[in-house]
């Protein structure tokens, strides 16, 4: 059983990344706008303990910088977006987010929360691969903090 209290307040982060995936793969194969998508899962997924506003800043955010993510991630992956499996495109789009936009959530959180999410909703090699593209991600995109955490 966890250590954690049931009112943790980074599980509700957890949970939002968790859904922010699962409305992200919706957006990257249906189209749909941001907002109506967001409307949807209010409407039909349980969100009770999930952090709402951190949820539609991931989905609104990552579909809003995706040029700028996903020219992070092409620097550092060994193929092209087109040949990437939707999921750990998803996964890698959602924390190249976070290590962009978000300098509050240190990128070793960001980091282990998409290995998480690569675990739980990818293949066998998702999580290595996803590892692998990210920590070079952190490395240029977070320089100071990226080293600061090597050298300690």
């Amino acid at each position: 059983m966890s250590k954690r209290s049931k009112h943790d307040p980074h599980d509700g982060r957890k949970k939002a990344r968790r859904r922010a995936l699962q409305a992200l793969y919706q957006w990257s194969m249906t189209g749909q706008e941001a907002s109506d998508i967001a409307q949807q899962f209010s409407e039909e997924q349980d969100m009770r303990t999930v952090d709402v506003e951190y949820f539609e800043e991931l989905l609104s955010g990552t579909i809003r910088e995706c040029e700028p993510i996903d020219a992070l991630l092409l620097g550092q992956m060994d193929r092209g977006i087109d040949r990437v499996d939707p999921t750990e495109l998803v996964i890698l789009r959602l924390a190249g987010y976070e290590l962009l936009k978000r300098l509050d959530v240190p990128f070793q959180v960001v980091l282990d929360q998409a290995i998480e999410l690569a675990r739980q909703f990818g293949s066998d090699q998702t999580a290595g691969y996803v590892n692998g593209v990210l920590d070079q991600c952190a490395a240029e995109a977070r320089s100071v903090e990226y080293q600061a955490a090597s050298s300690s």
